[in-house]
């Protein structure tokens, strides 16, 4: 289809966006790689009167290291995100994950910040900073503040960003010391995953002293699967770790449909959770 008719607007900085968003309201739509919202305009599934391209903002790109963490701005790209050498060094279940999102293409023009935005529980990387305990900062007419990971997504295709705020960076906490695995079910090379898990592992004298779980597809919203989580402090071998995989659904409330019910979707969440802290632990 042909999409409705918007405004368009092309701010040089972050002032000038933010400016650009309180004027459009609720009717306003950020525009940054596009490749979720440009689809949705074509399905006419959004019909924004105005739509904010930030891609001539030059402060929304690129990685920096500040003290413990690491400072990505929300427009760069995932192929940026996979291949930086701080993120592989100090966050490297970001850079792994970001690598199996959809296809070269996507990769190149999607953003990290649009992801995150665009809320799609069924996208990799909300659960993926999700159990990393990243941080989002916003920026609108009152200044710029910082949003917790866990307080960001609020509802399917929804987020805590205020119709006049613009996510600006994302906060990672290094995690150099952390194993980590990403594992995602899906029916085709490219599509959504059916189910994803995220995990970063701690271990210490050959047990698991700490795991971190976020599931993708698995409700709403991303999540954490704290029970999992819970179980897996102090385990040893797999036998340990498979009980414990055992309640990485519970809390959960997947959906049903043509690829999978919700039985199955728990299922599969069960089995991707044993492997990827099997894979990340090593012989823990």
């Amino acid at each position: 289809m042909i999409p409705a008719a918007f405004d368009y607007r092309r701010p040089e900085s972050v002032e000038e966006a933010v400016t650009a968003l309180a004027d459009g309201g609720e009717d306003a739509k950020v525009l940054a790689g596009g490749q979720s919202l440009l689809p949705m305009l074509r399905l006419r599934l959004a019909f924004p009167e105005l739509l904010v391209d930030v891609g001539r903002i030059d402060e929304l790109r690129g990685i920096r290291e500040e003290q413990d963490a690491l400072v990505i701005g929300a427009m760069t790209t995932h192929h940026d995100v996979m291949a930086d050498p701080l993120v592989r060094r100090h966050a490297g279940l970001l850079a792994a994950a970001t690598a199996t999102v959809a296809d070269p293409a996507v990769r190149n023009r999607g953003t990290l910040g649009g992801s995150l935005a665009h809320a799609d529980p069924a996208a990799d990387l909300p659960a993926v900073v999700l159990a990393l305990d990243g941080e989002l900062v916003a920026a609108g007419p009152r200044g710029r503040r910082t949003i917790a990971a866990r307080d960001f997504f609020t509802d399917y295709l929804q987020s805590s960003l205020g119709p006049d705020e613009l996510l600006v960076e994302v906060r990672i906490p290094k995690t150099g010391d952390w194993e980590f695995r990403y594992e995602k079910f899906h029916r085709a090379a490219q599509a959504w995953a059916a189910v994803g898990v995220a995990v970063l592992v701690r271990t210490d004298g050959g047990r698991i002293a700490e795991a971190r779980i976020g599931l993708t597809n698995m409700g709403p919203t991303p999540l954490r699967a704290a029970a999992a989580e819970a179980a897996l402090a102090g385990t040893e071998g797999p036998e340990e770790v498979a009980r414990a995989a055992e309640a990485a659904a519970e809390g959960t409330s997947p959906t049903s449909d043509l690829w999978g019910s919700a039985e199955y979707r728990e299922h599969m969440a069960r089995v991707l959770t044993r492997r990827a802290v099997l894979a990340a632990a090593g012989p823990a």
